[in-house]
């Protein structure tokens, strides 16, 4: 059978089962094995010979499954995954959107404002967005709606600054697109700072401009989201702000070690993962926060979340080997290329393929299928990987927060009060998701914006 026939009606197999509602892992894992299966037992020309084709299969599987689970950048996953929940048990982030509450009680919209905030700063220090929005969203979004909120505003800002872990280093996705496409980690992660605080600063005007044009969307000073009386918004004295800083020490030590340590050479991201980690625990238990069944939940929510991602990554390696042997991505490169497309029509190609894949798919089972297939033809038109690995990042983001999946919003749905529809907030998250297309649009026209930390590095 032709190898590249093959792989298409393989790749067909893997996006039915897709549309089945199998779990990506199991997808890719079984097209992976069935594809090798068919292609070194049915040669061209030949008679299939399935004897023939177990042994060469079995022996890639096993290589490929220990190969991947010894690779080193791999270990970053629990850590990270591990410090986030870690941070979230020590109270550490609920310090985090307290302060930030104090700092920004006199702003229209200043819950808002400090939840996303929050989630910038939790994203620092934890690579996960569905880590974020649920932690943030278990904080914040009652506050604000107890606030007199409107739940859209509420629940929108929650959903999109949880987004924010996604780009702001450390990203798991970015270790994730590290380990496909043998790009250091160090980079990506400096790559991501510029477009991350881009995408921050961004969600703070879009509620400041949200809250001007619907006062009643963030109560302050005299009446309510409904229209009933409200308190003046509290008035902290200068003794209750400094207070306040003091309560983001621990969140300030954890970026340190995590983005000044990386960027100074102090810690490879490996490193400044589990010293990170240690120092969430250390803070945790020295404060009195961090409990023995606290810890006990973040481990074990940890292990569940690790176990996921890695079984995922595992039937991705294995469907990356199938493709490579049927050559189907170099022939499709080839073709592309003949037919003289512009690159900037091939990037535009690429980015309209992930907004409309991002809709219906997680963003790790994006990653996965898709990086076999792009990666090739990314570098074929010259374009830098580091950069392009900070645009799917950031469509990826954008997939967070979009109908008909938003994971994301499905994590608020299930961490706020009962009784606020899905569909309001995918309406709170409209604007924000205008502004991440603004900035996602920065990024592509000025590759700068994701370059010029990771050259200062070099």
């Amino acid at each position: 059978m032709d190898p590249q026939l093959l792989a298409l009606c393989v790749l067909g197999g893997a996006l039915l089962l897709l549309v089945l509602r199998v779990p990506i892992a199991y997808c890719l894992g079984l097209a992976a094995c069935v594809g090798l299966l068919l292609f070194f037992s049915w040669r061209p020309g030949a008679e299939a010979d399935l004897a023939r084709g177990l042994a060469p299969t079995l022996s890639i599987v096993g290589s490929t499954a220990f190969g991947f689970v010894h690779n080193y950048p791999l270990s970053m996953i629990p850590l990270f995954v591990g410090l986030g929940h870690v941070a979230y048990q020590a109270r550490i982030t609920t310090d985090l959107f307290d302060a930030l509450q104090v700092w920004t009680a006199r702003l229209p919209g200043g819950l808002a404002i400090a939840s996303v905030l929050g989630c910038g700063g939790f994203s620092a220090i934890t690579g996960s967005s569905v880590a974020c929005a649920s932690a943030m969203g278990r904080i914040a979004v009652p506050e604000m709606l107890r606030h007199g909120y409107r739940p859209t505003l509420a629940t929108g800002s929650v959903a999109a600054g949880g987004t924010l872990g996604s780009l702001i280093p450390p990203s798991l996705l970015f270790v994730i697109y590290a380990i496909f496409t043998d790009q250091s980690v160090k980079n990506l992660f400096l790559a991501g700072i510029l477009p991350g605080l881009l995408s921050l600063a961004g969600f703070v005007a879009t509620i400041l401009i949200w809250v001007r044009l619907q006062p009643a969307a963030a109560p302050r000073a005299g009446q309510g989201g409904s229209g009933e009386a409200w308190a003046e918004a509290p008035h902290f004295t200068a003794e209750q702000r400094l207070a306040a800083l003091g309560k983001l020490w621990p969140v300030v030590a954890l970026l340190l070690v995590i983005v000044g340590g990386i960027y100074l050479g102090i810690f490879t991201p490996t490193e400044a993962a589990a010293v990170s980690l240690a120092m969430a625990i250390a803070i945790g238990v020295l404060r009195g926060n961090l409990t023995r069944a606290g810890m006990k939940e973040a481990l074990s929510v940890t292990a569940r979340q690790t176990a996921m991602i890695f079984v995922i990554a595992m039937g991705a390696k294995l469907f990356v080997s199938f493709i490579s042997l049927t050559r189907v991505t170099p022939a499709a490169l080839e073709w592309l290329q003949g037919t003289g497309a512009d690159p900037a029509l091939v990037i535009l190609g690429v980015v309209v393929f992930y907004l409309l894949i991002g809709m219906v798919l997680d963003s790790i089972g994006i990653l996965v299928l898709t990086l076999p297939f792009m990666v090739p033809l990314v570098e074929g038109y010259g374009f830098d990987l580091v950069w392009f690995g900070v645009v799917v990042i950031k469509l990826l983001e954008v997939g967070l927060i979009t109908p008909p999946i938003g994971l994301n919003v499905f994590v608020i749905k299930a961490c706020s009060p009962s009784g606020i529809p899905l569909e309001q907030i995918f309406r709170g998250v409209a604007a924000f998701l205008v502004l991440d297309l603004l900035v996602l649009a920065a990024i592509l026209l000025v590759p700068e914006i994701s370059l010029w930390l990771p050259s200062l590095a070099r």
